[in-house]
């Protein structure tokens, strides 16, 4: 799989799974330990896991700017991987308190990794080769999922079935794991991770306070502010839309500043993460809304052995394992005969969909049995919704990549993430529509009722998708013009 790609690339690819390992095992448990554990209601439930996750996919957007103008991409990755990994082991403490404080150093740790690792990847590769960077960021992109196969497969057993401290336990190794594996690898792309300045960066700024060490203090008193954003979550909305503001500023600033050509890309890049939101936003449920569909209203036994509901999760990054080496083959071999499809093409094909895995409830309800739909209705709808998630998520990557002037492609990649951090807090407003317990987990409606108000709201979600995505292929070919010979 890495052969005729840089010697870097299967480095990043296993940092990156076991940051995946640790943020997915973590994830995947989430909505489960507040309902279940700390009894909260879905609606509750929804609002601080919409806030969370937010909140990471938020974070990339400083740690992106940090790491092109202080302390460089290797430094931020490292440093991001040490909290993330003390955040999980925080929710040990068992309890709400511990569990927000954890949830918060998560955060700040995410913010330095997720984009700055992904830049590293860009980096490894020359303008001149496209279709080889398509290649290398669907192959990163499998490392990520097997990360969170894994996380789904052995974290979300572990904690449904022994206790959710040893789920978030292993969590925390696991990104231990990763750092140790990015720190023992990081000759092998060091020329493209370096600060911007690194005499400036570790010279006394603040008295005998280096940069670096501000930048340390600084990323620690960032998690109280976090904490209090998850409590009161109805902040992180107006939060996230200042902050949509700012980026779209600077980047149109920027292309506007360098001529048309920048311009248009810029103008193009961020009317697709109008879209990229739009697909999370839907696609963003498996770890909420189609979580607690598992539990309440999917039959799960399988071979005699009832799977946890949150492992169910685990058909997306297992079809990612499957179709990823084949979809990264496809984008070349399709290249080499003048058939790949453009960016915006393949982003609308993916939320069609996405769109018509949805609408897969809508068909297993038709087979259900005392409530509970077949397994196969869950299996059929991440089948879709990977096939989806491979026509746009490492696809969209690239494309920052191409698009994004050098000097600041981590600022760039941290408002791809900025997309997916608006969207993860549109999927909890969604999620919302489904929610059917009460206070103290009382359930307020019958399982009929349940499966009534999932195969609606999940029907509508899909129909809508579809168009969504149908509207992009539309506009394709104007938006690829626009992008000025990227591909």
């Amino acid at each position: 799989m890495f052969k005729q790609h840089p010697k870097g690339l299967p480095v990043l690819f296993f940092s990156e799974m076991w940051e995946r390992f640790c943020y997915y095992g973590m994830r995947v448990l989430l909505i489960l330990y507040l309902t279940k554990s700390l009894l909260k209601g879905d609606i509750e439930s929804f609002a601080i896991y919409g806030a969370y996750t937010a909140l990471v996919y938020a974070a990339p957007v400083l740690g992106g700017k940090i790491a092109d103008n202080i302390i460089g991409y290797k430094n931020a990755v490292i440093l991001g991987g040490i909290l993330m990994a003390i955040g999980e082991f925080f929710i040990l403490g068992g309890t709400e308190t511990w569990l927000y404080v954890g949830m918060a150093a998560i955060i700040v740790g995410n913010g330095y990794f997720k984009a700055n690792i992904s830049s590293i990847v860009g980096k490894l590769y020359t303008d001149d080769e496209p279709s080889k960077r398509d290649s290398g960021f669907t192959i990163f992109y499998i490392g990520i999922n097997i990360g969170a196969l894994l996380s789904t497969l052995i974290c979300a057993e572990v904690g449904e079935k022994f206790g959710f401290q040893y789920g978030f336990a292993l969590a925390g190794l696991g990104m231990i794991v990763g750092v140790i594996t990015f720190v023992l690898g990081r000759d092998k792309f060091k020329e493209h991770t370096a600060p911007p300045n690194p005499e400036k960066l570790n010279s006394p700024w603040i008295g005998p306070l280096t940069r670096f060490h501000v930048t340390i203090l600084g990323s620690i008193a960032v998690v109280p502010v976090l904490y209090l954003l998850i409590i009161y979550n109805e902040l992180v909305g107006y939060l996230l839309m200042a902050t949509a503001v700012y980026v779209i500023y600077n980047l149109m600033s920027e292309g506007i500043k360098s001529g048309k050509v920048l311009r248009d890309r810029m103008l193009v890049m961020i009317i697709l993460f109008i879209f990229n939101i739009a697909f999370w936003a839907c696609f963003e449920q498996a770890g909420s809304s189609l979580t607690l569909f598992a539990d309440r209203n999917v039959n799960r036994v399988i071979f005699g052995y009832e799977m946890g509901a949150g492992t169910t999760q685990f058909f997306n990054p297992a079809y990612i394992m499957i179709f990823g080496a084949l979809f990264s083959i496809m984008w070349i071999k399709l290249s080499k005969i003048g058939l790949n499809p453009s960016i915006p093409m393949k982003f609308g094909l993916g939320i069609m969909q996405l769109g018509f895995g949805y609408l897969i409830v809508l068909l297993g309800s038709m087979f259900a049995t005392d409530f509970l739909v077949p397994l196969w209705t869950i299996a059929f709808l991440y089948l879709l919704h990977t096939t989806g998630e491979l026509f746009l998520s490492p696809i969209g990557l690239s494309m920052v990549t191409k698009l994004a002037p050098k000097h600041m492609t981590g600022t760039v990649m941290g408002a791809w993430f900025l997309s997916f951090a608006g969207s993860n807090y549109v999927a909890a407003i969604l999620a919302k529509a489904t929610g059917s317990l009460g206070e103290e987990g009382a359930a307020v409606i019958s399982a009929g009722e349940s499966l009534i108000l999932y195969t609606d709201v999940y029907t509508s979600m899909g129909l809508i998708t579809i168009g969504i995505g149908l509207f992009l292929v539309l506009i394709s070919k104007p938006l690829n013009k626009m992008m000025h010979g990227v591909t």
